[in-house]
């Protein structure tokens, strides 16, 4: 199969390059700008894609690749940094542009033979720079300019080195995927074979050879990574197959009724429900800190999954729902260049002793992929294209204590956000909707009496991803029904607001 090989130097779009390469259905991995020479051979790569980043190529501490991936003999594309790079180390001159460039530009093409084949008229593009190549490295020609870029795009065609300063993964390079795709199949001639029919046959076939006839242990937690995964992993094993779905008091309301009634009446999948309420919210009583409360719901999950699985009798594997996104920011959390936001408990969080072998069928996927797949499994829509939820589940939208009291509050809430994002049909068509229960009370009047009590946030964002986020503009009559709804059926809040806060600077999640 072939594989792109995508260098991070730290740029905050290095997932999405990934995400068009993938899009573009050519298999890609990411990997820190230090991996070794070795490492790189053993990948194999068929092109490799060098990704932007802060830093300044001259700088004493720049962050520089093994230069000899250069002579491996396959294309290569460097983007912003990436560019500066190549420029830097070919010999050619780096330097601080006059004016830093940032935002919309109009790239004007001087070579349309290879990377900008078929693009038409000016090609709008995104730059975020403060350095240029200012002189070209020996071999190179330029292939495209701006006002304020004169050598905006460059390559040696003989060495099939190619760079651009702009940015064609992000969506405000309109083109950029044809760009990128040109460099893929024109340049590197690669086949787009990457496809969620190819991808299912190739792990049924994977997990049936490293399981043979032990059994796996699975925890389904009835989200989109996980249902996938066991759907996946009991169609190449069947009955070998044991899902644990933990009730951590925690989690939608329903959640567990249709866990049950999808995964063990409708598949048939074995399923081993277990009510860990109490002991989930005598750990996490008077904690306020979201990083601690994350930590302990992972602590406690693998006390109460561990017990569990040991009741099963012996079991080899243990298998995971872990996505791309996870695997990388745990490398990054490790020596990588880009900034860890929160911690994940699906990598790198399982116990030394827990001695089992892992199966994670959906670590090279993102989050649509896994929709994909899903599709192509026949799973129903409403788990397929249910919208993200957190791990540690309520916890890290109840601001400052959880209890029982106030998790059943948020749950009432949270449902009347969902039903009513669902009559009105805008619930497929954003990426987030629920509420948050605030750590503060409120004076209202209700029946012509005082109250004091609680208040809750709407928060509702639209994204391609969930790597950049805006507010959504849900109308007017929709956030009155949710906060009439919310104010008359759920007895101890009495006032809603709406979040109007994207991200950057914002996170989706309020913790």
């Amino acid at each position: 199969m072939d594989t792109v090989l995508i260098l991070d130097f730290g740029s905050q779009y290095t997932q999405l390059i990934a995400r068009r390469v993938r899009e573009s259905k050519v298999y890609c991995v990411i990997h820190p700008y230090h991996i070794s020479l070795k490492k790189i051979q053993e990948i194999n790569p068929s092109a490799i894609i060098l990704s932007g980043g802060p830093s300044n190529v001259y700088a004493k501490k720049a962050p520089i690749p093994d230069a000899r991936l250069f002579e491996l003999g396959v294309p290569v594309l460097g983007i912003c940094y990436g560019m500066q790079l190549m420029g830097h180390l070919f010999k050619g001159k780096v330097w601080k542009t006059g004016t830093r460039e940032y935002g919309h530009a109009n790239l004007k093409v001087d070579d349309y033979s290879d990377l900008f084949h078929g693009l038409n008229g000016s090609v709008q593009c995104w730059m975020s720079h403060g350095d240029h190549v200012e002189k070209l490295p020996p071999g190179f020609k330029r292939i495209a300019h701006t006002s304020n870029s004169p050598i905006a795009s460059m390559k040696d065609e003989a060495r099939q080195l190619y760079g651009v300063q702009f940015h064609p993964e992000v969506v405000h390079t309109p083109q950029g995927t044809k760009i990128l795709q040109n460099f893929l199949y024109r340049i590197a001639r690669l086949k787009p074979s990457w496809t969620p029919e190819n991808f299912i046959k190739e792990q049924i076939t994977s997990i049936c050879e490293k399981v043979g006839k032990d059994r796996v242990v699975l925890g389904l937690s009835g989200g989109v990574d996980s249902s996938v995964a066991a759907v996946l992993i009991h169609k190449a094993i069947g009955k070998q197959l044991h899902s644990i779905f933990v009730d951590n008091g925690l989690l939608r309301l329903g959640e567990r009724d249709k866990v049950e009634k999808v995964f063990r009446k409708h598949y048939q999948i074995n399923l081993k429900v277990v009510n860990a309420e109490k002991e989930f919210l005598t750990q996490l009583k008077g904690v306020e800190d979201p990083e601690k409360k994350r930590k302990i719901i992972g602590r406690v999950f693998i006390d109460v999954f561990s017990r569990e699985a040991k009741k099963l009798g012996r079991a080899k594997f243990l298998a995971q729902g872990t996505l791309y996104p996870d695997v990388i920011e745990s490398v990054s959390a490790h020596g990588g260049p880009t900034a860890v936001i929160k911690s994940h408990h699906n990598v790198g969080g399982l116990p030394k002793d827990l001695k089992f072998q892992l199966i994670e069928p959906l670590r090279e996927l993102f989050k649509d992929e896994v929709r994909l797949v899903g599709r192509k499994l026949g799973l129903p829509q409403d788990i397929i294209d249910r919208q993200p939820f957190p791990g540690p589940g309520l916890a890290v939208r109840i601001l400052g204590d959880v209890t029982k009291e106030r998790c059943d509050l948020l749950r009432k809430a949270d449902w009347i956000v969902i039903d009513e994002m669902k009559k009105s049909g805008l619930y497929w068509k954003v990426w987030q909707s629920f509420a948050v229960l605030l750590p503060i009370k409120s004076v209202g009047v209700m029946g012509d009496e005082r109250t004091y009590e609680n208040a809750v946030a709407i928060r509702a964002v639209t994204s391609q991803d969930g790597m950049t986020a805006d507010w959504a503009k849900i109308p007017p009559d929709v956030l009155s029904r949710i906060s009439n709804r919310i104010i008359n059926e759920v007895r101890g809040i009495n006032r809603v607001c709406y979040d109007i806060s994207s991200k950057p600077p914002a996170t989706i999640e309020w913790e």
